[in-house]
């Protein structure tokens, strides 16, 4: 299983966000100041924590998601109107793009910035096509 960790500045904004893009939550690890977001049921989850729960993780100092970039979380898509369909509902719900999609030899891909700066790429991947 793979958790991915990232600081937020209010769950509950988040949790209207990432319930606008269609995801679900585990509710056993979800409370004021934490939200376990179901990426993959039983393979990947995001928790996301309240500054001040994930500070007590890590001694370092939560980077300024308007600065810089500390990890861009991918994730693949069953189709290209899959990946439009969540970045487009991530934009309706207040992220913002991070640029232009990008489009490779079977590969087709766009991201955004949730509403606390963290990147997230969708991917689509035909496999068929990849050399």
């Amino acid at each position: 299983m793979v958790f991915v960790n990232l600081p937020v500045k209010d769950v509950g904004r988040s949790r209207a966000f990432f319930e606008a893009l269609g995801f679900t939550f585990d509710e056993r690890f979800s409370d004021g100041k934490a939200l376990c977001v179901v990426l993959d049921e039983g393979r990947s989850y995001a928790m996301l924590l309240d500054e001040p729960f994930f500070q007590g993780f890590t001694k370092k100092e939560i980077p300024d998601t308007g600065r810089t970039s500390e990890v861009i979380t991918a994730l693949g898509a069953c189709d290209r109107a899959e990946v439009d369909r969540l970045v487009d509902a991530a934009l309706a719900a207040g992220g913002s793009p991070t640029g232009d999609p990008m489009e490779e030899t079977g590969m087709y891909a766009r991201s955004f910035h949730d509403l606390d700066g963290h990147i997230w790429e969708i991917v689509h991947m035909d496999m068929s096509a990849a050399g």
